[in-house]
C-alpha cells in the first residue's frame, strides 16, 4: 500500500514542522530566512534536506556523521533562475533541453532550466520501508518546447543509500532535444581514493579549456603530467594543483559494463558510491576542485552526454531526441555503501 502526502507551500513557515513521523522516518518541513523552502527527511543513518519547490535540489547531504555536500561559500539556499546563483547543494538536476557549460554560440544557462525550475507539484509517499520524495513540473512555451519532468529522491529504511530519479515526457507535437545530468557535488575527502567498475584508461582528461576556466602555469603543468602519465589524480593528495577545476570524461559506458558503479574510499574506510544503468546514462564526468572558496570531489556524474552545453552535443551525436508523448527515465543510487 502506498500513502500519498500532498506537499502545500502553507505547510512551510519559519519554525519547523514534522509532516510525517514513524519508527523509520521524519519529515519536517520549514522555510529559511531566504525564503526558500526546506524538507528535512531523515532516517536512523542520516538526512538529506531537500527543495521541493526548487528543481527538487539536494541541498544537503549527510549520513553515519559524514558531510556529503562539498564545502561552499553558501549559508543557505537563495531564490535563483540560475544554479550558478545558488551553487552550494548536493545535487541538483541538470538540462533538461540543454546542459552543461554553454559554449559562447550556446544561448541556454548553465545546466539548463530544471536545475532551480519552480516545481507546479510536490508530495510524500510511503511505500513499506521507502521514502519517496516526488514532484511534478511542467514546461511548456508558446511556439516552443513542452514537456513534463517527474523528479524524486527515494530514501530507504535504515540505509544511507538513497536513489535519485528523473522521468521525462514530450507532452508536444514533435520531438524534442534532451540533454541530462544527475549533478551531485561531493565533499573533497584529503587522500581519498577512486575505484571504478570500468577500465582506467576509460577516464580522459578534458583537454579543452573552458571560457570559466583561468589557466595557471602550474595548473597547465599538472594537467601535462596527468597526459603523459606520470600523475593520475587516483588519490586526492595534490590539491594545490585542483584550481581551477581538473575533470575527466567517460564515453560510451556500455562498452564496459551495463552497471557502472563508481567508488570514492576515504582514508578511514568510508566508501562513497554511485551507481547507474549505462542504458538510461552512457556518459561520466569527474570534477574535481579545491580552493579556499569552494572543495568538492564529484567524483561521477552520470550523463546523456558530455557537459560541454547543447551545440557540442548536437556536433558529437550525443544529443537525444526524444518522440511525441514518449518518456524517458533515470535513475541513480549514491550515498556511502
Amino acid at each position: 500500500m502506498t500513502t500519498r502526502i500532498t506537499l502545500w507551500r502553507e505547510l512551510f513557515a519559519e519554525h519547523p514542522r514534522i509532516l510525517l513521523k514513524n519508527s523509520d522516518f521524519t519529515v519536517t518541513a520549514f522555510r529559511y530566512a531566504s525564503g526558500v523552502e526546506g524538507l528535512k527527511v531523515e532516517n536512523s543513518r542520516g538526512h538529506l534536506v531537500i527543495l521541493p519547490w526548487m528543481g527538487q535540489m539536494i541541498w544537503d547531504a549527510q549520513f553515519d556523521g559524514h558531510e556529503l555536500t562539498m564545502r561552499n561559500m553558501f549559508s543557505q539556499p537563495k531564490p535563483a533562475a540560475e544554479v550558478v546563483a545558488t551553487y552550494g547543494c548536493f545535487a541538483f538536476h541538470s538540462g533538461i533541453l540543454a546542459n552543461g557549460c554553454p559554449s559562447p554560440e550556446d544561448s541556454h544557462p548553465l545546466h539548463g532550466e530544471m536545475a532551480c525550475a519552480a516545481m507546479d507539484e510536490a508530495w510524500l509517499e510511503l511505500e513499506g520501508e521507502n521514502l519517496r520524495v516526488s514532484g511534478r513540473y511542467e514546461y511548456v512555451m508558446g511556439f516552443g518546447h513542452h514537456y513534463q519532468a517527474h523528479p524524486a529522491v527515494v530514501m530507504r529504511k535504515a540505509s544511507a543509500l538513497f536513489d535519485i530519479q528523473m522521468a521525462v515526457t514530450n507532452l508536444a507535437s514533435v520531438a524534442m532535444p534532451l540533454q541530462y545530468m544527475c549533478h551531485m557535488n561531493y565533499a573533497y575527502v584529503p587522500e581519498a581514493t577512486f575505484s571504478q567498475n570500468i577500465p582506467d584508461e576509460a577516464m580522459k582528461l578534458r583537454e579543452s579549456v573552458p571560457a570559466h576556466v583561468k589557466p595557471t602555469e602550474q595548473w597547465l603543468a599538472f594537467n601535462q603530467r596527468i597526459i603523459q602519465g606520470e600523475t593520475s589524480l587516483g588519490r586526492l593528495n595534490e590539491p594545490d594543483f585542483y584550481d581551477p577545476e581538473i575533470v575527466f570524461f567517460a564515453d560510451q559506458l556500455d562498452r564496459y559494463t551495463d552497471k557502472p558503479e563508481f567508488r570514492m574510499i576515504a582514508p578511514d574506510g568510508t566508501t562513497f558510491v554511485t551507481r547507474f544503468s549505462s542504458a538510461e546514462l552512457n556518459y561520466v564526468t569527474r570534477w574535481i576542485l579545491y580552493n579556499g572558496d569552494q572543495q568538492v570531489a564529484a567524483f561521477a556524474l552520470p550523463a546523456t552526454c558530455r557537459p560541454e552545453g547543447f551545440l557540442a552535443a548536437q556536433r558529437k551525436g550525443t544529443l537525444i531526441q526524444l518522440e511525441p508523448q514518449h518518456t524517458r527515465t533515470f535513475t541513480v543510487t549514491t550515498g556511502i555503501a
